[in-house]
């Protein structure tokens, strides 16, 4: 029964390899592909009626090999406080009012260009102030900037300019104007859209000069403010005591703030009797607090609690006496180191009472 076993082996083999030769590949027969005829446009068929009143031609455009520069025109910032610009005016130009603390406008105005000029290590090179004009020497608006190993902006201009200040009658306003004077390039030929620009970058370099110099005159006022508001001298009883020119009421609300700035802790204000009762602790600075420049003012006080009078003295000045804890008046020689010791606190930190 089992010679049919070799026999059935053969035939298997000779049939699987007679396989490839039974089924054939008709992945790019003929028949799979469909040919479509050209599309035929009908005889009869007509276009449908177009009206020439709607009719729009096929713009044509040229390109244009060299680039163009679409930047819009520069902007007049009114940075500093007073200052403001008219709209729609095509010259480089900007207002200032006189703000507290300046004397003479034009004379802070000048010294705002000359500041500007010193910048960029240039002079003046005509000088008529008299007339309201200053004409510069050559400088370059646009810096170059430094890298690694080479320059990523070429100073590629120099300008002169002509500034002109005029005044109103009430010396409360003027008007500063930058204007072009000459222009030197050998790789940006100057255009009216350039000129607009260097104008009023010009004009925008004095503004941020003006802002950062009365920044400046704003902290020394408020230095000389605490100076002249904090003074030694003698109640109406002839103790001593600090002198201050607010008023008491004034006193009374903002006391209790300027002491807790320089390391006072404010524990209880007594309205009816003006009285602010207070407790001071002399700060610890440390060595980094020096470094960084974060050292506080230490006063000339013991620690401990004291009560502070405040009271009008014979010429409606506001008078300021100091009691320890046990009632007594702090002398004279005290209340000198004290005065001090706050007006170091006032000039350092631009407070005033």
């Amino acid at each position: 029964m089992q010679y049919w076993v070799p026999k059935a082996l053969t035939f298997g083999v000779i049939l699987g390899l007679s396989g490839c030769s039974v089924f054939t590949n008709d992945t790019h027969h003929k028949k799979n592909y469909r040919v479509h005829e050209a599309v035929q446009v009908p005889a009869d068929l007509e276009q449908p009626f177009q009206d020439k009143e709607f009719q729009m031609n096929v713009a044509v455009y040229e390109n244009d090999a060299d680039p163009l520069s679409f930047r819009p025109p520069q902007q007049v910032l009114t940075l500093a406080k007073g200052s403001w610009a008219e709209d729609k005016e095509d010259i480089a130009r900007i207002y200032f009012d006189k703000n507290d603390g300046i004397e003479a406008l034009d004379i802070f105005i000048w010294e705002a260009v000359e500041g500007v000029l010193q910048n960029n290590q240039t002079s003046i090179s005509v000088d008529d102030r008299a007339n309201g004009k200053i004409a510069t020497g050559w400088y370059s608006i646009i810096k170059a900037e430094e890298g690694w190993f080479w320059e990523t902006v070429t100073e590629v201009s120099k300008q002169r300019f002509e500034f002109t200040l005029s005044q109103e009658e009430h010396q409360r306003t003027a008007s500063l104007e930058a204007r072009l004077l000459d222009y030197q390039s050998d790789k940006v030929a100057l255009d009216p859209l350039l000129q607009q620009q260097l104008e009023v970058r010009a004009l925008n370099a004095v503004v941020a000069e003006f802002d950062y110099r009365y920044r400046l005159l704003e902290v020394e006022l408020r230095k000389q403010q605490g100076v002249l508001s904090l003074d030694s001298g003698f109640d109406n009883k002839g103790n001593a005591a600090l002198i201050t020119l607010a008023d008491r009421v004034s006193v009374m609300e903002r006391l209790s703030n300027f002491l807790e700035r320089v390391n006072f802790t404010v524990i209880r204000i007594e309205e009816d009797s003006n009285e602010v009762l207070v407790r001071y602790q002399a700060p610890e600075n440390s060595v980094w607090d020096s470094i960084w420049g974060e050292e506080e003012t230490t006063l000339t006080l013991e620690d401990g609690d004291y009560t502070i009078k405040v009271g009008v003295t014979d010429d409606e000045q506001t008078s300021l006496t100091w009691f320890d804890a046990q009632g007594n008046v702090l002398d004279a020689a005290t209340m000198e180191a004290l005065q001090q010791g706050l007006v170091e606190a006032l000039r350092s930190r631009g407070l005033s009472i």
